[in-house]
């Protein structure tokens, strides 16, 4: 009997009747909804629950515990892992709350909000959310997964800047997660992604800016071994204020990508500092004398901009995404990443990114979490869009770029960059003293592995 039959055998009407969101089959309003970001993703699950509160979750957690169903989580599906139809996902786009403190410079944030959200939400008061790259992407799940912004070097994780969650466990359990209330909890939501419950509130510090000097200067793909030998030594001495990465670039045709970028390859520079204006365009002019800029976006901004650092897409798309982290790049690493990358590399992917670390996320937080792999130098992020006519060829490629890269890489990855279920592939986010820590905290707080889809830490890998 499979679970979609057990499941029908006991009537979907049960669970419909108990929360007070909705409950959508394939077909039904509402199950659209498990659409996720990256559209190449199979997410096809037994039903959608669109939750109004804890309670809702708590509901669907026991139902699935029930009838040997699973249940996984989602808000915008940017890490969407492939579901079927023993899974009902969650999807928390109703819970809404935000509420900012403006004295003690914290807000409570509803899992449904994007950070784009939070941004517009915090500026009235002068205070700004640590933000990814991107502020369309989900707050709970960036949090979990330990959260590498745009001012990394500056603040550290903005999961290091958590105060409290409130989750439900895979056993049903709602609770309330402080450094002092379940302290194992609140230790490995911070890096553990959705192993130890559903997140449906955050609490987070606010900082005290609104402005920031950033956004990217582009150049042209001619010049790009320039500009990436240049770009290391100046990594070497880049002050704590700033944050930059390295991106080759292939942006398609499309309306929405500036003429100078469009369909062809370029180079950019990206860069966010809170230096005074004058010292951080002393910085970038560094770069800019390499070579000549085919378009500038660096300027001071208000922080509600930030996301025109990395100028991540907004649209839903397929895609596939590797990822790596390394040690001490040197210039003979830059050469083998010119070599898949750069000019005549024929190069399939939409973008190759090099993003710098260390700075504060290198120093652990005051409360320690499951993050690892803060002595990592640099992350290497690979991603392509997987249409015609080189959707072939984006994933060999990507293993082209792991082979030659390999020297140089840890074998470690990042929770929060490319999405994956393989167990395998999971464990190289963690050491092996965190991967036994979460495994035995989700054996205790998910009992009967509700859970156990997804990014998720589990003895048995």
């Amino acid at each position: 009997m499979t679970p979609t039959t057990r499941a029908i055998d006991t009537p979907i009407e049960r669970l419909r009747t108990t929360v007070s969101g909705t409950v959508a089959l394939p077909g039904e309003p509402g199950y659209e909804l498990a659409v996720p970001w990256n559209v190449a993703v199979p997410v096809r699950p037994y039903a959608v629950v669109a939750v109004e509160d804890a309670a809702d979750i708590a509901a669907t957690v026991r139902f699935a515990a029930d009838h040997g169903l699973k249940v996984a989580v989602q808000r915008t599906g940017h890490g969407a892992v492939p579901l079927g139809d023993d899974v009902l996902l969650v999807h928390t786009g109703r819970l809404t709350e935000c509420a900012v403190d403006p004295d003690a410079r914290t807000a409570r944030i509803g899992a449904g909000l994007v950070w784009q959200d939070v941004v517009d939400a915090a500026a009235p008061h002068g205070l700004s959310p640590l933000t990814g790259s991107s502020t369309t992407v989900g707050v709970a799940g960036f949090l979990t997964g330990g959260g590498i912004g745009p001012m990394v070097r500056t603040y550290g994780l903005s999961s290091d800047h958590v105060r409290a969650f409130d989750i439900v466990t895979g056993n049903g359990e709602v609770l309330r997660v402080t450094p002092d209330e379940h302290a194992e909890l609140f230790w490995g939501l911070r890096g553990g992604k959705a192993t130890l419950g559903i997140v449906t509130a955050v609490e987070i510090d606010l900082i005290p800016v609104t402005r920031f000097h950033g956004g990217a200067v582009y150049f042209d793909g001619d010049d790009a071994v320039a500009v990436a030998h240049a770009w290391l030594d100046w990594c070497a001495e880049l002050p704590e204020h700033s944050s930059t990465s390295l991106a080759f670039l292939q942006l398609p045709p499309l309306p929405q990508v500036p003429a100078p970028l469009a369909g062809r390859a370029t180079v950019a520079v990206r860069f966010a500092s809170l230096a005074d204006e004058a010292e951080a365009a002393a910085l970038v002019d560094r770069l800019r004398s390499v070579a000549t800029p085919v378009l500038d976006g660096i300027a001071t901004l208000p922080w509600a901009a930030v996301g025109a650092v990395h100028a991540d897409p907004v649209d839903p798309m397929p895609t596939h995404e590797y990822t790596a982290l390394t040690g001490q790049l040197t210039h003979e690493a830059i050469d083998a990443l010119l070599s898949v990358a750069g000019p005549g590399s024929h190069s399939p992917q939409t973008v190759v990114e090099l993003r710098l670390l260390g700075g504060a996320l290198a120093r652990e937080p005051r409360h320690r979490s499951a993050f690892c792999h803060r002595d990592a130098d640099f992350a290497l992020m690979v991603a392509g869009v997987l249409v015609p006519p080189t959707a072939e060829d984006v994933i060999g490629h990507a293993r082209t770029v792991d082979r030659v890269l390999s020297p140089w890489t840890t074998g470690r990855r990042l929770p929060n960059f490319a999405a994956d279920s393989d167990p395998d592939t999971i464990a190289r986010a963690y050491d092996d003293d965190t991967w036994h820590w979460l495994s035995a905290l989700a054996d205790e707080h998910d009992s009967d592995g509700v859970l156990r889809v997804g990014h998720v830490v589990r003895r048995d890998r």
